[in-house]
């Protein structure tokens, strides 16, 4: 079975740590990153210590899964290799050797470019000038940097001979349906899509191998860089509140607004959602938080999950009500 998780905002809804919560308890054999490259960050928290990751599957705490990164993910190898041998995953970890590779040229090329730093808000890790270089053919592989060799293989036949075999495949996304450079709010967008379908193109997988389709969403959606918000709340209204947050990547703080139901029906059926995982809904009523029930949460918070429910009419099987995995409330069972 292959399942697909992805964003429904704009990035930064909370996808690691849904996706380590289902790699831990549904204990997929294959754990494959999709998305765009180490410009998404992704925080993992588990019994109480922090994992920031940028290119590495965030359901690496599984330690029997194998983690796959696919040939449609821009890799800096200095990334990867640091975070490797922080994991230790050096035995289970594969690299497409057809995935394109982040040089410092290409990181200065973001950096130094206005439009992309300072007019669109540019994360500066050069996945923008290294996708540029992917168009124009000019773009080095995986396959040519030698301190990845250990790691290169064949994602796509990996993938299939499992899937074939019938094997639990989990796939992970990046960024949002919002920074989809097709379908989000262009030009503040980044550089490839970000959706369930090319999630497949990374990976070299067709769309008649998924089985679900999982989107995040926020309940106070968070942006980083420029571009619309149309739910956009004050810094001030966001401070009151206490749900400012920073970037993983980029330490930047993020804008804060609340849920956008016309954004979240379209995000739902562009990705062909089947499920949808609500996270930070602690952020309603902090006294809530760390709640592991969905009949113990507070009257507002189920009002809120139930109208996210029928204004997207997609079912909500996962809640999160705080940052550690426990703290989750699984329905899966009761609405599939």
């Amino acid at each position: 079975m292959v399942t697909i998780l992805t964003g429904g905002q704009w990035g930064d809804e909370g996808k690691g740590k849904i996706i380590s919560y289902l790699c831990l308890n549904d204990n997929p054999d294959i754990i494959a990153r999709a998305g765009v490259g180490p410009n998404a960050g992704h925080t993992v928290v588990y019994k109480g210590k922090k994992y920031p990751l940028r290119l590495t599957p965030s359901g690496f705490l599984n330690k029997h899964a194998r983690l796959l990164i696919g040939a449609g993910v821009l890799v800096n190898p200095d990334v990867i290799l640091g975070e490797i041998k922080s994991l230790g995953i050096e035995n289970r970890i594969g690299i497409d050797k057809r995935a394109g590779i982040i040089e410092q040229d290409h990181i200065e090329r973001d950096k130094k470019s206005d439009h992309l730093a300072t007019t669109i808000g540019s994360t500066g890790t050069g996945c923008g000038p290294a996708n540029i270089d992917r168009a124009n053919r000019s773009l080095k592989l995986a396959a040519d940097i030698e301190s990845l060799k250990p790691y290169l293989t064949d994602v796509p036949l990996e993938m299939n001979e499992a899937i074939n075999a019938g094997k639990n495949v989990f796939i992970e996304g990046s960024q949002g349906f919002g920074l989809s450079l097709f379908y989000g709010t262009y030009p503040f967008v980044t550089s490839k899509d970000t959706n369930a379908g090319m999630a497949c193109v990374d990976l070299g997988i067709g769309p008649r191998k998924v089985k679900e389709v999982i989107v995040v969403f926020k309940s106070f959606p968070s942006r980083v860089g420029e571009g619309p918000f149309p739910t956009l709340m004050s810094e001030a209204e966001a401070q009151r509140r206490g749900i400012q947050e920073f970037g993983t990547v980029t330490g930047r703080a993020r804008r804060s607004g609340t849920f956008d139901f016309e954004l979240a029906k379209y995000s739902a059926m562009v990705n062909s959602a089947s499920q949808i995982a609500l996270t930070c809904v602690d952020y309603f009523d902090r006294s809530y938080a760390g709640v592991r029930e969905y009949d113990k949460l507070s009257p507002k918070m189920r009002e809120f999950v139930e109208k996210v429910e029928r204004e997207v009419d997609v079912p909500v099987t996962i809640i999160s009500t705080g940052p550690d995995l426990e703290d989750t409330i699984d329905l899966r069972e009761e609405k599939l």
